[in-house]
């Protein structure tokens, strides 16, 4: 049987000429995994024509869309202040219909909605990671994070 509760994190990085990104991930249910059988967990996706904000996003719902069955209760930990954010956007996002002041659609609307949609299915807790600290300001978190930040940075490199 799979645990109800996860840990989750996430990291992206995109070439902005090319606009080829790399999210990675590290899914856990247990904060007592060692770091090396941790690093053999994370995975990477890639997308095309994306930006940061916007892979950011597309890798937690990735994941989210797999988890959506199985999942109870998920931890996310981020350096996405967009991600961070959006619980608190969506009252606006809705009663504006996701429309801008300037009466276009607000980007990434569609992102947003799905966003949304998986919230409402699997309890959400988002907590901001501080990206890039020295090593001995890390604790295991930060461990944890470093993993999917450099996953995402090599895939990128070795693309």
């Amino acid at each position: 049987m799979m645990p109800a509760k996860y840990y989750l994190f996430t990291d992206g990085s995109v070439n902005p000429q090319s606009k080829v990104g790399f999210g990675a991930f590290l899914l856990i249910s247990d904060l007592a995994i060692s770091l090396p059988e941790a690093k053999k967990l994370v995975e990477t996706v890639s997308f095309e024509n994306t930006s940061s904000s916007k892979l950011e996003l597309q890798t937690l719902l990735w994941v989210l869309a797999k988890l959506d069955a199985v999942a109870t209760e998920v931890i996310v930990y981020t350096d996405s202040q967009n991600i961070i954010g959006l619980p608190g956007r969506r009252i606006r996002f809705e009663k504006n219909n996701y429309i801008s002041k300037n009466g276009k659609q607000i980007a990434n609307a569609q992102l947003y909605q799905e966003f949304y949609k998986l919230t409402d299915r699997i309890q959400c807790s988002f907590v901001k990671i501080k990206g890039h600290k020295r090593s001995l300001d890390k604790d295991g978190i930060d461990r944890f994070f470093t993993l999917v930040d450099r996953a995402s940075r090599n895939a990128l490199r070795n693309s």
